[in-house]
C-alpha cells in the first residue's frame, strides 16, 4: 500500500477500528510513534485544554480561519509578521477578503456562501458517533515543518502575527480527548509552493509501565504527490484536513449538523472573521439542502431581528473598565423568541469573535440586576477585543472557554450590572412581561395573603421570623400602561448634550465609594456605539488627562452615562470632567464640561454580614400564582417542579407553585372530595413559607454567583414527594 493509498483510505474511513486494521495492514500500528510535541508528559499540558467538545471543536476551526487569513497575507505579498500587515483580526478580513468594517453582516448570503468555500465542517459516519473532518484552503505546511506547526506545544508560531486568534500554540488539542476511545485524529497539509503533501495520525497511548500518565503520540510523517485531495465531493488543492473520529459531541448535537451543532457553533463564534461552510454527510438525515452556510451569531441575528428581537433591540452601550473600552450589545428578545439562540448563557465574552467565556443567565437574577423576568430573553455580548493584553490573559483561561476570579472580571460585572439593572429599555421590558405573566391570576390572591397573615400571627416563631409590625398586603399595581411610540433615531447624532449642567459653582454631589450618574440629550439611534458600520466613540477625561472608567447606555433618545471617580479622589474636591462624542460624519466632537463634588460616603446601614432585614418590603409582597400543566413552558416545570420565585425588580417577589406537581395530583386523587382545597392549601403555604425562609436568610455578603432562586427550585422539588404525607401525618398525631 503506497503512502497516497494509504491516506485516501484513512480519509475515508468512519470508525477508530477501521483505522486501526488500515495502520496495522500497513505495519504501522505497532512501530515507533514520537511524543507529541517532543515531550512524553505531554498529557499535562493536552489534558488541561478545553473541558466541553464543542469549544474544543471551535478552536480547530478557528484555527483554519487563522490558516485561511494568512494565506491571503502571503499571497499578498506581505510577510505576516512584518508591520505591513493588517494589526487586527478585521483589518485583515477587510484588506484580504473586501469585507467591511470586517463585519459579515456587511456581506450579502450569497457572498458569504461563497466565501465559506475556504473552510468546510463536514459530519460523517455514524449518528451517534459522528467524525468531523475540517478542510481548509489556507497556509498549510511543508512535510518537513508538521512536526514545528501541528505537532508542537508551546511555541511561538503565531505569536507575532497580529491578525490571527491563535497565539498559545496548543495545536488546537483540545479536540483530542473527545475522539472515540483512542483519541484519533488524522492530520493532512501542504503548502502551496509544495509538491507533495505530508499526513500523519495522532492517538492517545496508555501510560506506560512506571508512568502515571498517558502520552499522546504521531506516526512519523508520511508524504505523497498529488495535486489535490478529497472528501465527500470537496476538494482542496493545498491547505489543510484535519479528520476526527468518533467524535464524543453531546446530546443534541449529535443531531443533523444543521441544527443543534450549528446553533451552538454561532454563539460559540459569534462574530468569526470568516463563514464556514458545514456539510451534512451521514445517511439518514433528510432535508432540501445538506449544506449550511455559518457565518456567526451576530449575522443570524441582524437577519432574524424582526422576528425574534423586540422594539428597539439590539442596544448598544459601552463599559470603559480600567481605561479599556468594552463595546457591549444587549439583546432583548420576544418571548420564546432566544430559543434557538443561546442555551443558558446570559452574558458572552468575545475575542475577535470568539466566545471566550460566559456568564449563566443567573446573573440576571441577582439583587444588582433584578432581571429574572428576562433570565430567559436577554443575551450580553461584550467585546474584549480591545483589552490590554495583560488584563486579558488574567481574565480568560488558555483554554479560551472559561473566565478566572480576578479583579478585572469583578470590575467588568460591576459595571454590568449597574448597565442592566438600570436599562430603560429592559426595565420596561420587564414590566411589560410581568403583566403578561400573571395579571389575570392575581385577582384571587387576597384570600391567600389574609391566610397566610392569620398562619404567621398564630405562630410566634414564624412572626418573630417575618414581622416587623407590618401586615402582609398586596398593593399591587398591574394596570396597563399606554403604549410608548416607536423611537426612530439618526445615523448621526445632530446633538450630544447634557440635560442637566454642573457648574463649578453648582456641582454634582458625589458620595465616595459609589458611583454616580448624568444624563444626556440626543437624537441618535441606539446601537450607534456598537454597531458595524462606523459606530460612534463616547471619551470621558479628567482634568488631568486620564480617562475614567464609565458605562455608557444608550436608549431612545437619551444616554446614561455611569462614572466610577478614581479612589485617590479626596472629600471636599470638585473635579472636572469633559465627554468627547465623535464619530466619522463630525467635524468636531460633541463636547461637554461638568463638574462633580466629592463628599463622604452614605453611612452604612448595619453590619456586612447579617441576615438582611426580615420581612423587608420585599418580603412583604407573596405574590402567588397557580401554574397548571399548560403553562409549564416559561417556567421550565415538569412534573417533579414546585415553586419558581422571580424577583419582579420592583415591589417584592413572585411566587409561581406548579399545582400540577405529580406528588401533589397523586395525593388529590386519593382524597376526598372535601378535602381537595385543603390539600392544595397546605401545599401553598408551605411552598411559600419555605421560600419566604430562605429568602429572609439570605445574607448581604453572600457571592454574587449565590443563586438564591436555584436553590429555591431545587429543594421545593426534593420536599415535594414528603411534604403532603409528612403533614398528613403530623395532623393526626396531633390532633
Amino acid at each position: 500500500m503506497n503512502n497516497r493509498e494509504l491516506c485516501d483510505r484513512l480519509i475515508k474511513s468512519e470508525s477508530e477500528e477501521s483505522v486501526v486494521d488500515i495502520l496495522k495492514e500497513a505495519n504501522l500500528w505497532n512501530t515507533q510513534w514520537k511524543p507529541y510535541g517532543n515531550n512524553e508528559n505531554n498529557f499535562s499540558i493536552i489534558g488541561s485544554q478545553q473541558s466541553q467538545p464543542d469549544t474544543a471543536l471551535v478552536e480547530k476551526l478557528i484555527n483554519s480561519v487563522d490558516a485561511v487569513l494568512t494565506k491571503a497575507c502571503i499571497d499578498n505579498g506581505i510577510d505576516p509578521e512584518s508591520g505591513e500587515a493588517p494589526q487586527s483580526v478585521p483589518e485583515a478580513t477587510e484588506k484580504f477578503f473586501g469585507v467591511y468594517k470586517g463585519k459579515l453582516a456587511n456581506v450579502d448570503p450569497r457572498t458569504r456562501t461563497k466565501l465559506a468555500e475556504n473552510i468546510y465542517l463536514i459530519a460523517s459516519g455514524k449518528k451517534t458517533k459522528p467524525c468531523f473532518t475540517i478542510m481548509d484552503k489556507g497556509e498549510g505546511q511543508h512535510p518537513e515543518n508538521i512536526e514545528n506547526t501541528f505537532l508542537s506545544l508551546a511555541k511561538s508560531n503565531k505569536l507575532r502575527i497580529p491578525f490571527v486568534q491563535g497565539k498559545f500554540n496548543m495545536g488546537s488539542t483540545g479536540v483530542l480527548q473527545f475522539c472515540g476511545e483512542r483519541n484519533l485524529q488524522l492530520i493532512v497539509t501542504r503548502r502551496q509552493d509544495s509538491d507533495e503533501w505530508g499526513f500523519t495520525v495522532v492517538r492517545r497511548d496508555p501510560p506506560p509501565e512506571g508512568v502515571k500518565s498517558s502520552v499522546y503520540t504521531y506516526l512519523p510523517i508520511r508524504t505523497f504527490k498529488a495535486s489535490n485531495v478529497k472528501f465527500q465531493g470537496k476538494s482542496i488543492e493545498s491547505g489543510t484536513l484535519v479528520k476526527l473520529y468518533e467524535y464524543d459531541i453531546k446530546g443534541g448535537l449529535k443531531s443533523n449538523i444543521q441544527f443543534d451543532l450549528y446553533y451552538r457553533l454561532s454563539l460559540l463564534m459569534p462574530s468569526v472573521a470568516l463563514p464556514i461552510r458545514i456539510y451534512e454527510a451521514r445517511k439518514g438525515y433528510r432535508g432540501h439542502t445538506k449544506e449550511r452556510t455559518l457565518a456567526g451569531l451576530s449575522v443570524r441575528l441582524e437577519e432574524d431581528k424582526g422576528n425574534n428581537m423586540e422594539s428597539g433591540f439590539p442596544n448598544s452601550a459601552k463599559l470603559t473598565v480600567k481605561g479599556n473600552e468594552l463595546p457591549v450589545t444587549i439583546y432583548g428578545f420576544k418571548k420564546d423568541g432566544a430559543r434557538n439562540y443561546k442555551g443558558n448563557e446570559g452574558i458572552i465574552f468575545t475575542v475577535n469573535g470568539q466566545t471566550h467565556g460566559a456568564l449563566t443567565q443567573s446573573f440576571f437574577t441577582r439583587q444588582s440586576v433584578r432581571m429574572g423576568y428576562l433570565a430567559d430573553s436577554i443575551l450580553v455580548v461584550v467585546d474584549c477585543s480591545r483589552l490590554e493584553g495583560k488584563y486579558r490573559e488574567d481574565l480568560f483561561m488558555n483554554s479560551r472557554d472559561k473566565l478566572r476570579y480576578v479583579e478585572i472580571r469583578t470590575e467588568i460585572e460591576r459595571g454590568l450590572e449597574e448597565l442592566l439593572s438600570n436599562h430603560p429599555g429592559l426595565r420596561e421590558l420587564r414590566e411589560r412581561r410581568r403583566r403578561e405573566e400573571i395579571a389575570d391570576r392575581l385577582k384571587d390572591n387576597k384570600p391567600f395573603v389574609d391566610i397566610l397573615n392569620d398562619i404567621i400571627d398564630t405562630s410566634p416563631t414564624l412572626s418573630s421570623l417575618f414581622r416587623t409590625g407590618e401586615k402582609i398586603n398586596s398593593p399591587f399595581n398591574l394596570e396597563k400602561v399606554d403604549e410608548v411610540p416607536t423611537f426612530t433615531g439618526t445615523q448621526f447624532p445632530s446633538h450630544f448634550e447634557l440635560l442637566k449642567k454642573y457648574s463649578e459653582d453648582n456641582p454634582k454631589i458625589y458620595h465616595k465609594g459609589e458611583r454616580f450618574r448624568v444624563q444626556y440629550s440626543t437624537d441618535v439611534e441606539n446601537r450607534y456605539f456598537t454597531r458595524d458600520n462606523d459606530p460612534g466613540t463616547f471619551n470621558l477625561i479628567m482634568e488631568d488627562g486620564k480617562e475614567v472608567d464609565a458605562v455608557v447606555n444608550l436608549w431612545d433618545g437619551y444616554a446614561t452615562v455611569n462614572v466610577e471617580i478614581p479612589s485617590s479622589a479626596k472629600s471636599g474636591d470638585v473635579l472636572k470632567f469633559t465627554s468627547f462624542v465623535n464619530d466619522v460624519s463630525q467635524v468636531e466632537p460633541f463636547v461637554e464640561d461638568f463638574y462633580v463634588k466629592v463628599i463622604n460616603p452614605k453611612p452604612t446601614k448595619g453590619k456586612k454580614g447579617k441576615r438582611k432585614p426580615p420581612m423587608s418590603s420585599q418580603l412583604a409582597l407573596p405574590n402567588v400564582i397557580e401554574v397548571t400543566q399548560n403553562d409549564w413552558g416559561p417556567h421550565r416545570f415538569n412534573e417533579d417542579s414546585g415553586m419558581r420565585v422571580v424577583d419582579n425588580g420592583e415591589d417584592g417577589y413572585d411566587f409561581f407553585i406548579n399545582m400540577a406537581n405529580k406528588y401533589l395530583l397523586h395525593e388529590l386523587k386519593l382524597a376526598r372530595s372535601d378535602e381537595v382545597e385543603l390539600i392544595k392549601a397546605r401545599y401553598k403555604y408551605t411552598h411559600v413559607l419555605f421560600a419566604l425562609s430562605t429568602l429572609n436568610e439570605t445574607r448581604e455578603d453572600e457571592p454574587k454567583e449565590y443563586d438564591v432562586y436555584s436553590l429555591i427550585d431545587k429543594f421545593s422539588r426534593i420536599i415535594s414527594p414528603v411534604l403532603l404525607p409528612m403533614l398528613d401525618y403530623y395532623i393526626k398525631e396531633t390532633s
